[in-house]
């Protein structure tokens, strides 16, 4: 009896056609995105992502292997995302600000893009293989295709700002939801970063303010 029901136990957990296989897998993923985009890393568990995903825990280990194993495939940057990080910095320098900051925007109301951006920087603090993924992203996408500044240096400084400049809104807004910016409406924020961008992209940073502006 006892070899049976093993028998019927591993049957259960053999997954089927590998369409089948693709589905649940990317089902799975998607309810670890969000779950550790919620509840961070300490704050999900794999029985927690089974039951929002459909599927048996098991299951979970099957195809991912550990709690790590699945953080790493549910904080995989979309190519999607990638592709329009790299295709925003041809545009005009003399846009660029603006479409960097509505890019960010439409990133994060994206179904798929908003909640992986949003499970990185949640877990990134605790967990050392996503803080390398983000530092992987933030040097290769959002500083390494830009063609900003006179040389290296200055294009790294450029888009260093910028990158820090638009994470900082990002954790304001999205994760840690603090108010008024978490409610701030689109146009408002737009007009609001973008001369600071702008800025970034093709300002003088090396001007200081006038004596006689300052105090004492």
């Amino acid at each position: 009896m006892m070899k049976l029901m093993a028998v019927m136990s591993k049957r259960s957990l053999t997954p089927g056609p590998r369409d089948e296989r693709g589905v649940l897998s990317a089902r799975i993923v998607a309810a670890a995105r969000d779950e550790f985009a919620e509840n961070g890393w300490a704050g999900t568990t794999i029985r927690a992502v089974a039951r929002s995903a459909d599927v048996d825990p098991a299951l979970v280990y099957h195809y991912f292997g550990s709690k790590e194993g699945l953080l790493d495939a549910a904080t995989n940057p979309p190519q999607k995302w990638l592709d329009s990080v790299a295709k925003v910095w041809t545009t005009p320098i003399e846009q660029l600000g603006a479409a960097l900051i509505t890019l960010l925007l439409a990133s994060w109301a994206d179904d798929e893009i908003g909640p992986t951006l949003r499970a990185i920087l949640q877990t990134a603090a605790h967990e050392p293989s996503t803080r390398e993924k983000l530092r992987r992203v933030v040097e290769g996408s959002l500083m390494g295709v830009s063609g900003l500044g006179g040389d290296e240096r200055d294009r790294l400084i450029r888009s260093g700002l910028i990158s820090s400049q638009m994470m900082g809104f990002a954790l304001m807004r999205y994760v840690w939801k603090i108010e008024p910016i978490a409610s701030m409406a689109e146009d408002e924020a737009i007009a609001a970063i973008t001369p600071n961008l702008q800025h970034y992209v093709d300002g003088d940073l090396t001007a200081t303010e006038p004596s006689s502006c300052r105090g004492g």
